[in-house]
């Protein structure tokens, strides 16, 4: 009984040996390899993972960001305006200066030049007075652009202050204050430069005057005097 089982099993376990060794010979490729990984990640990515939440802010406390980011922009738009005006503020100033030292030149020279001359420095000084003017203008949209910015850090100040970040009201109002210094003293040079410019042309006016007063003069000198005019004959006794 034994000898014929064991008969029997010797085929079988052939034929289990043969299989084994056909399923090792034949190996799954790797792209089929990757492509069941991808298919576990994408598994796995669909299982939610519980997370532990935040606790919800409250009213207070977005109002308070939402502060924080208007005085940002408004920190910003103040910086920029500022940098702005400055920066056109001194070009006027040295635009008016310009004007200044050929102005002086000018009248240094007055009676002095030949009608030709004088044409010719009038056309620099014309061309100096042209610049200056546009230099003036685009400092004074400048300005109005900085004075809105300095509106708005003040409103985004008192927002601030009535949500209770004091800290944030009173580093927008710092701001402000430095903006408004800086600006202040670069716009004392150019009062300076104006006042300068107008004293300078007050001059040309009075120098033009006494020229033309020193002309007359001259010319009066060269004309015969009422006697000379008065013809002999009428001079006589009848």
């Amino acid at each position: 009984m034994a000898a014929s089982f064991y008969r029997w099993m010797r085929p079988c376990s052939r034929l289990t040996r043969s299989f084994f060794l056909a399923l090792s010979q034949h190996r799954i490729p790797a792209r089929r390899w990757q492509k069941v990984a991808l298919g576990l990640g994408a598994t796995l990515a669909a299982v939610p993972i519980s997370q532990h939440q935040p606790t919800s802010l409250n009213h207070e406390d977005l109002i308070k960001r939402a502060v924080s980011l208007v005085t940002d922009g408004t920190n910003t738009f103040l910086s920029q305006t500022t940098f702005a005006l400055i920066d056109t503020l001194t070009e006027y100033t040295k635009a008016v200066y310009t004007l200044i030292s050929l102005q002086q030149r000018y009248n240094g020279l007055t009676g002095q030049l030949s009608e030709k001359e004088e044409d010719a420095i009038w056309q620099v000084i014309i061309e100096a007075r042209v610049k200056m003017k546009e230099k003036q203008e685009k400092y004074l949209s400048f300005e109005t652009k900085w004075m809105t910015a300095v509106h708005l850090c003040e409103m985004a100040a008192e927002a601030a202050y009535q949500t209770g970040a004091d800290p944030t009201s009173v580093s927008v109002h710092t701001h402000v204050q430095l903006a408004q210094s800086q600006v202040d003293e670069v716009k004392q040079l150019a009062l300076k430069a104006e006042a300068k410019l107008a004293e300078v042309q007050v001059e040309e006016i009075h120098l033009k005057g006494k020229e033309a007063s020193v002309k007359g003069t001259q010319q009066t000198a060269l004309q015969p005097t009422n006697e000379e005019e008065i013809p002999e004959q009428y001079l006589r006794e009848d």
